[in-house]
């Protein structure tokens, strides 16, 4: 049978959990371009290894109607 938490024992949870995410977000805030960018042609690279890259093409005609409408709204 699982055991229920208690409130204290659920509002510790919660705080461990924002402090692990703010550390998170502090070490995506201080990653270099350089790094980001190999990590996402490594990502990329792996798309095409698995053979993923027509999955990831199939909804890109709809991503670009949406920017431009974006766009025409932003600009007026």
């Amino acid at each position: 049978m699982t055991r229920l938490f208690t409130s204290a024992e659920a509002r510790a949870l919660r705080r461990r959990w924002q402090r692990a995410n703010s550390r998170e977000e502090e070490e995506l805030r201080s990653t270099s371009l350089e790094v980001r960018w190999r990590q996402f042609k490594t990502l990329l690279g792996w798309a095409r290894q698995f053979d993923w890259t027509a999955v990831l093409d199939e909804g890109e005609d709809e991503v670009r109607m949406r920017w431009m409408r974006l766009r025409k709204e932003f600009r007026g």
